[in-house]
């Protein structure tokens, strides 16, 4: 991603007055929801690539495209879809990157009991070669609560640029964990601890979740834009957003977080949906001498919000 030198943290952000921009389609595998897209520049238009489906919530991912970074064009058919068993019940959450000439896609296969993340990659964003599941056996919600099955992961985050050789993934629903590669089609964890845990009576007390890609800061940190919860006292959950650095020499140790949310439920459309009280980013790009933060309102609609910084006259 080209942008200009970024601090942390990043913002403010400021929801999109017309928001959603992003809503059901009239194609049936759009037609009730459509959420959580990754985000990408890609021959000067945004691509979104949202996770969408009917009634049956059986989830495939749609490509849209947009020159103005808030009207968008949609194809009439998905561009990944359910084959395997590991993802028969859905391709759900996909975050992208692009390295060199090819585009790193990760999503969650589910298969009505246990999420799987996995991975594709592409040279054009319609076209995906599906290379399966990448971390099989870890369980990220590991010390928090009980899964159905012993495998349990989601939410893979690749930095674009490598780190002493290696590239750098986060990866986890409820933690966060690292892991690495050489080639960012075969990874490891770098450590069996998460690197993101929890933090109770902040708003990050009961589950964090990775966002969008991460970013390289001003002064060469990682940022890491992420998704949080808290069960609601009368029930139900509220998810907000916020933004955590690491040091790229210890990768695996947060060194600042933010106190408060830089993105959470304010509207009807964030407020009311198939899961309510959620603003969940998995899209963050730089266009048109702005950032535009891409997310799910409730699991139904898609949102935005923007941050315009006041740029040097070199980066104009």
């Amino acid at each position: 991603m080209n942008h200009p030198a970024i601090d942390y943290p990043l913002g403010p952000f400021t929801p999109y007055p017309a928001n959603p921009v992003l809503r059901p389609g009239p194609h049936a595998w759009e037609s009730t929801n459509v959420y959580n897209p990754a985000a990408i520049v890609h021959e000067g238009r945004v691509v979104l690539l949202y996770r969408a489906h009917a009634d049956d919530i059986v989830s495939s991912i749609g490509f849209a495209s947009s020159d103005d970074g808030v009207t968008f064009e949609r194809d009439a058919e998905p561009v990944l879809v359910p084959e395997h068993p590991y993802e028969v019940h859905g391709c759900e959450d996909p975050r992208v990157v692009k390295v060199g000439d090819t585009f790193y896609l990760t999503y969650t296969g589910w298969d009505g009991e246990t999420a799987r993340l996995c991975l594709a990659t592409s040279t054009d964003l319609r076209h995906w070669r599906k290379r399966g599941p990448i971390l099989p056996g870890l369980n990220t919600f590991a010390g928090l609560r009980e899964t159905p099955t012993d495998e349990w992961s989601k939410g893979g985050v690749i930095l674009e640029t490598p780190v002493g050789g290696r590239y750098l993934m986060y990866v986890g629903e409820g933690n966060v964990y690292l892991a690495e590669s050489e080639d960012l089609l075969h990874w490891r964890l770098v450590d069996p601890e998460p690197v993101l845990v929890p933090r109770p009576g902040t708003f990050m007390g009961d589950l964090v979740e990775t966002g969008p890609q991460p970013l390289l800061t001003r002064t060469g940190h990682i940022l890491l834009v992420h998704n949080s919860a808290v069960h609601l006292p009368e029930s139900g959950v509220y998810y907000a957003c916020g933004q955590i650095l690491f040091d790229p020499a210890r990768p695996t140790v947060p060194v600042a977080a933010m106190l408060e949310p830089w993105l959470e439920p304010t509207t009807d459309a964030d407020r009311r949906g198939l899961v309510d009280n959620v603003t969940f980013v998995e899209g963050l790009v730089w266009f048109h001498d702005t950032w535009f933060a891409y997310y799910g309102q409730s699991d139904t609609t898609v949102g935005v919000a923007t941050y315009r910084p006041e740029l040097p006259k070199e980066d104009q």
